[in-house]
């Protein structure tokens, strides 16, 4: 079976992620897997290195000078349709908005559903979800969003996990003390600053933890995103500054490094308003570091009784400074662990077949 995924992005973001190790493991299987994406910024490949099995096709996407999100979103899907051949692959299988809009009929992961305010974008947003012959969902949550919104029945299958890395970045001592050099004792946050992380609000909860907790820092890793967020960051900043706290940013962190700042980190801080599956928080599990997570429906459905749940600000840094005391543990290590990619490479492809190869 020959399957096309496609992606928005080479940079390290949870859909990238996703879509690269989907691939390896749908490659495994005995698919014939190339995956499409944009190369922004002059990229020619990923952020990894990717299983030389996957075929890898970067479209060049430069960048344009003062260019708003709107401009840009319509200009990816203009550019990869443009170079997309869907007729030599039996599944056409996209990852998110940008490109479902491209890549004409096609299947859609939904990992979770935005909002744009610009007509548009939101236009973009609802093709799409509705355009789409096939629907994957990450999670029941999502899918039920998916249903009550649309009328659309997906397929819930969830996210895998590659554990044992993380696992790895455990019991990697020198990685692990170079970092507890450079930070001390953290809590750590992936994903950047952007509204959807939260990243006000465990700033907020960060300042009430550290008045109890003198000496703990709170680190953020990754941030590439391909929305304009300066709005944002500049309240971000203002609260930085309000609030007397200094956050270390480490922008996007090598993939191999990646493993042992996790594992470092006193506690994972995972406050999303909206996600799909958490993988990132998954992956810290894995690591054997606790988490705590916002209370949401979603993060309920996947981590159960495996992480801290906290809604305020003094919830969530209660929960932190809790989580930190509370050591590690193996719970949620036999979560993350249960959560392969082979299963859901085997999933997939059993989804594929039901559809049928006239696609």
């Amino acid at each position: 079976m020959r399957v096309a995924l496609a992606t928005y992005s080479t940079k390290p973001r949870g859909g990238v992620v996703h879509t690269l190790a989907l691939a390896e493991a749908l490659s495994r299987h005995g698919a014939d897997v190339t995956v499409w994406t944009l190369g922004r910024g002059g990229d020619g490949g990923f952020f990894r290195q990717v299983d030389a099995a996957v075929g890898i096709r970067v479209v060049p996407f430069p960048s344009v000078e003062n260019e708003d999100v709107g401009d840009r979103i319509l200009r990816s899907i203009k550019v990869l349709r443009a170079e997309f051949t869907p007729e030599l692959y039996d599944v056409v299988h996209a990852q998110d908005c940008i490109s479902a809009n491209a890549v004409g009929r096609c299947v859609r992961t939904i990992h979770h559903l935005d909002q744009f305010s610009t007509p548009a974008l939101a236009a973009c947003h609802e093709r799409a979800v509705v355009e789409p012959y096939a629907r994957i969902c990450v999670s029941k949550a999502v899918a039920a969003e998916v249903r009550d919104g649309w009328g659309l029945t997906p397929t819930v299958i969830p996210n895998g996990v590659d554990a044992q890395r993380f696992i790895d970045g455990g019991s990697d001592s020198a990685s692990r003390a170079e970092w507890a050099g450079q930070l001390g004792e953290y809590v750590l946050a992936v994903g950047g600053i952007e509204p959807r992380k939260g990243s006000i609000d465990l700033l907020e909860a960060y300042a009430l933890l550290v008045g109890k907790r003198p000496g703990v820092n709170l680190v953020f890793a990754g941030g590439e995103t391909l929305f304009d967020y300066r709005g944002y960051r500049e309240v971000f900043d203002e609260r930085v500054a309000e609030l007397g706290v200094r956050p270390h940013m480490l922008g996007i962190v090598d993939d191999d490094a990646l493993p042992s700042l996790v594992a470092q980190a006193a506690v994972f801080a995972f406050v999303s308003t909206k996600e799909g599956f958490g993988l990132a928080a998954m992956e810290a599990l894995a690591a054997g570091v606790p988490v705590v997570a916002r209370d949401l429906p979603v993060l309920r459905e996947v981590f159960g009784d495996a992480v801290r749940y906290a809604s305020t600000h003094a919830e969530m840094a209660q929960a932190l400074g809790e989580a930190a005391d509370g050591g590690r543990g193996t719970r949620g290590r036999e979560l993350a662990l249960r959560h392969s990619w082979d299963d859901a490479a085997r999933a997939h492809l059993d989804f594929y077949a039901l559809l049928g190869t006239d696609c």
